[in-house]
């Protein structure tokens, strides 16, 4: 990527963003972020240039900068990923750790982010805008929808189907072939045995459902 990037978020996904982007030599251009309390901050030598609606740095998104989108928030996320798509006619890069292994042999989508010690496996394809943290595991062969997030550690084993703006916690372990309904939540360390049903929350060794 030969353009700087412009990172909407400086929090502290923005911030590792910030730094995964420096270790694979893309220079940042700064922040974009709507708490105006951070404006002309600097943070980690880089400058909170203004809210994530300044059309005088949007225009220059898709011309002489590209965008990535720094948030954990789902909502947010989408909502600043159509406004690029629709206003800048963009896609959101992708952020991947140079010390993260994504299989030759694996799809990847737009704007995701993979961070240190990672591995995607062959075969395995990834949407757009998920979410890969530290050390997680995506094994041969696995689908992973759109806005997915795979806390750091957790081990998503062969053939599994992660469907659309599912949460995994931090160590979780999910077996083989089973399918993780959209919007579902699993909960740190846990171990997914069987499929989840859309929306349903899980947890616990085996995983079973949290009735509200």
């Amino acid at each position: 990527m030969k353009n700087p990037v412009i990172i909407f978020g400086a929090n502290s996904i923005g911030r590792a963003a910030k730094e995964l982007f420096e270790k694979n030599e893309v220079v940042v251009y700064g922040f974009l972020d709507d708490d105006k309390k951070l404006h002309q901050q600097e943070i980690d030598e880089a400058v909170v240039l203004g809210a994530t609606d300044d059309g005088g740095f949007l225009k220059l998104i898709g011309k002489k900068c590209e965008a990535f989108v720094a948030t954990d928030d789902n909502k947010l996320r989408k909502s600043l990923v159509k406004m690029l798509q629709e206003i800048r006619h963009v896609q959101p890069v992708n952020a991947i750790h140079p010390q993260a292994t994504v299989s030759s042999k694996a799809e990847i989508g737009h704007g995701n982010f993979i961070d240190a010690d990672a591995r995607v496996s062959v075969g395995a394809k990834i949407g757009s805008h998920c979410m890969i943290h530290a050390k997680s595991f995506v094994g041969v062969e696995t689908n992973v929808g759109d806005y997915v997030q795979i806390g750091a550690g957790a081990l998503i084993n062969a053939g599994a189907t992660i469907e659309d703006d599912v949460f995994v916690g931090s160590g979780v372990t999910i077996v083989s072939g089973v399918t993780i309904g959209k919007g579902a939540r699993i909960g740190a360390g846990s171990v997914v045995i069987a499929s989840i049903k859309a929306g349903e929350t899980v947890f616990g060794n085996p995983a079973s459902v949290i009735k509200n």
